[in-house]
């Protein structure tokens, strides 16, 4: 498997990109892989991932980006119309420079929760979605279990301030507002919950998981807990298990 580091100059963007296949020049299909809050393309669970999904499976492409404000990204304030932006160029390089339309999405938390703001902005660009853990309820994640006390202060005062877990970002009133006005839970997904799949550790304690489960039932989506997994999947067994029902759920 090769990996590549690679950058994509479009729109006004400069969005810094991974990407992991065996042979660039044979590419028939591309999954795009979407991490979390505070993480970056260097992810390893997305390593991981695509070390799976490229091995034995001829034709297939992994594409990590870093997210605005992510990473190696040079924007400063985290905004949700940027995240949009990105996401939607990424897709378009990758039809472009693959000649493809065969795409498929793997989200992890934030991720998640960007990939169906993005099938109920656009509409659905993919053939399969797997989610693990995503962060259905972001505003309540991002005050709940992501922001200490004094940082939920500054940003009810409309202050801006720096939140995360490996890296901090900028978050202020503007991302704030654009979560309220983007509740997840009361979007329809019917149209394409054939095409999703969702993954979450009965152990986490950052995104409950009955959050997953109840928009789950609500939309007819199929919902696969993994007992005992945390947030980040930590243990390489419960990992593998996910990563296995993904592969799975995307017939590759």
């Amino acid at each position: 498997m090769v990996a590549k580091y690679f950058d994509i100059n479009e729109n006004g963007c400069s969005i810094r990109c991974k990407l992991y296949c065996a042979d660039p020049h044979a590419v028939r299909r591309v999954i795009v892989f979407c991490h979390g809050f505070g993480g970056h393309k260097d992810n390893h669970a997305a390593e991981t991932f695509a070390g799976r999904a490229v091995a034995k499976r001829k034709g297939t492409a992994v594409i990590v980006f870093d997210w605005p404000c992510h990473g190696d990204d040079a924007r400063k304030n985290l905004l949700l119309e940027d995240c949009d932006t990105y996401l939607t160029t990424v897709l378009g390089y990758a039809r472009k420079r693959f000649d493809t339309d065969e795409l498929y999405a793997y989200g992890t938390s934030f991720g998640g929760y960007l990939l169906l703001k993005y099938l109920a902005d656009h509409g659905n660009p993919f053939r399969k979605v797997a989610l693990r853990c995503p962060a259905i309820d972001m505003l309540g994640t991002l005050l709940g279990a992501v922001a200490t006390d004094e940082e939920r202060a500054n940003l009810a005062a409309g202050k801006p301030v720096l939140v995360g877990f490996d890296r901090k970002v900028r978050v202020g009133p503007q991302f704030v507002e654009g979560l309220k006005a983007t509740d997840l839970r009361q979007v329809p997904f019917f149209d394409y919950a054939d095409d999703i799949l969702i993954v979450h550790g009965t152990a986490d304690d950052v995104v409950p998981m009955q959050d997953s489960a109840q928009f789950a039932d609500d939309n007819v989506i199929e919902f696969v807990p993994i007992e005992g997994a945390d947030h980040r999947f930590r243990d390489p067994k419960k990992m593998d298990a996910a990563i296995a029902l993904i592969i799975g759920f995307f017939g590759l």
